[in-house]
């Protein structure tokens, strides 16, 4: 189980429940574990996000955090390692969306990163080359890799946006789910 990798937004067919007493992920029309062709799809390591920040699915969808995925049982049933990235507001979700990246696990357990956290909106992002060229010249420039991004109004209402490169790399394969730049 490697700490990163360079793909983001895996396979995400489908939805997904979760009981947040077992930590088990049951998903419909999900292709957890499969291989073959390379990693596209949920495996051990990988980070799970439950939900979608960007509400590009017409708004269906809430984001309530991420997980390491600790097992895979089948196509349709994982487990997470804990609920610490997740919001503590719930007892299960049931048929949501959800992504697989996989981003730097550290950030699911560090509070800051968390959807308990809500002075600031904050997400890790995968960011190619392609993407930082597009944010080039807007508060949303930043180097490639794997780049923490905190968002927030100042006590004067101004939008803020800082960047922390977690992991400086090139060859980061993206399908940005949220978009970069133009996240939630």
């Amino acid at each position: 189980m490697a700490l990163w990798g360079n793909n983001d937004n895996l396979g995400n067919a489908g939805t997904i429940t979760f009981d947040y007493t077992t930590l088990v992920v049951t998903g419909t029309g999900t292709t957890f574990g499969v291989t073959g062709g390379g990693h596209t799809e949920a495996q051990v390591g990988d980070v799970i996000h439950f939900g979608h920040r960007d509400a590009s699915d017409g708004g269906i969808s809430t984001y309530f955090g991420s997980a390491v995925i600790v097992g895979v049982a089948s196509t349709s049933q994982l487990t997470i390692g804990s609920t610490s990235g997740l919001t503590n507001s719930f007892t299960s979700i049931a048929a949501t969306t959800y992504t697989i990246s996989q981003c730097p696990i550290s950030f699911t357990q560090d509070p800051a990163y968390s959807e308990r956290n809500t002075n600031s909106d904050t997400f890790v992002y995968g960011i190619s080359t392609t993407g930082s060229q597009t944010a080039s010249g807007t508060a949303f420039e930043s180097g490639v890799g794997w780049v923490g991004i905190t968002t927030y109004n100042d006590q004067h209402g101004t939008l803020r946006v800082k960047k922390e490169i977690l992991v400086a790399m090139s060859g980061i394969q993206t399908g940005n789910r949220p978009a970069f730049p133009g996240q939630k």
